[in-house]
């Protein structure tokens, strides 16, 4: 993935995103935006969109003094537990509880508030369930999950880490021993250690985070002790459409699923905005 000319107006947008989330202050919301404009500027095009996005966020968090998207990130993963033992229930009577729990995180993929400033988690489960996805690689998935005894999970958001819970708890109860990963510190709405704790994930598999406080998994700014369980993985499980951005194209048995959540990434793949994917690399 590269820059396209049509990413740049979508920088504006997550930068004004984060400045409602982060503050009230029309001021230093102007003031701030303003000088977002130097990286958006300097956008290197041949790099894929997240490694601007993370400039712009970090910029944004340092001159706000807060995280932006602390409150939210809460909020969510406590409405996503709430939904938690009707989901598992459904999972735990399905004939293929695979199969249902892998629907069910690439739905939690919807709660993405650096693109969308409110979502349909509900609605979303039920598109999940009911329709074809637009890249549906569920036959490899399953024979590869069915031969590996090691797997490695990115998390991508807060909210959705509750989703990623139930397909890892799945994954255990196939006798595979899973290691997730969060990120270093804060950008956006994405998965901390702090979410891991929230959403109850520590207490059932080993998190790591990854040192590194970037958009999706942007290999050479993530800490030495990741990049090492990362190379040594043997099966790789990528959440998110930030995830895709950065590792596609990796010499690495990765399965990402995600949402195709702008028009950039959706023309790439020659799908429509909003398409639900499971696909390998």
């Amino acid at each position: 993935m590269r820059v396209h000319l049509d990413c740049f107006p979508c920088f504006l947008r997550q930068s004004i995103i984060a400045l409602r989330f982060g503050t009230k202050d029309e001021s230093l919301r102007e003031t701030i935006l303003k000088s977002t404009l130097d990286y958006i500027q300097n956008t290197d095009i041949s790099k894929p969109p997240a490694y601007t996005t993370t400039f712009i966020h970090k910029k944004i968090r340092q001159m706000l003094g807060i995280d932006p998207f602390k409150e939210i990130k809460s909020e969510y993963n406590q409405i996503v537990l709430r939904l938690y033992p009707s989901l598992k229930t459904t999972i735990e009577k399905s004939l293929d509880p695979l199969w249902i729990s892998t629907r069910l995180a690439i739905a939690g993929n919807v709660i993405d508030f650096g693109i969308f400033t409110s979502v349909d988690i509900e609605g979303t489960i039920r598109k999940a369930l009911n329709n074809q996805l637009a890249a549906d690689d569920y036959n490899s998935f399953k024979n590869a999950i069915s031969i590996a005894d090691k797997i490695l999970y990115l998390t991508d958001n807060a909210g959705e880490i509750v989703f990623d819970r139930l397909l890892i708890e799945t994954l255990i109860q196939l006798g595979k021993e899973v290691k997730a990963v969060v990120k270093g510190s804060p950008v956006i709405n994405d998965s901390t250690m702090e979410d891991a704790e929230e959403s109850g994930l520590t207490g059932v598999c080993d998190v790591i985070d990854n040192g590194s406080e970037a958009v999706g998994t942007i290999l050479e700014w993530t800490s030495s002790a990741f990049q090492k369980v990362f190379n040594n993985a043997q099966l790789v499980i990528s959440k998110g459409q930030g995830n895709f951005e950065t590792l596609i194209g990796t010499e690495k048995k990765i399965f990402f699923l995600f949402q195709s959540k702008c028009d950039v990434v959706s023309k790439e793949l020659g799908l429509s905005t909003g398409s639900m994917l499971l696909k390998k690399s």
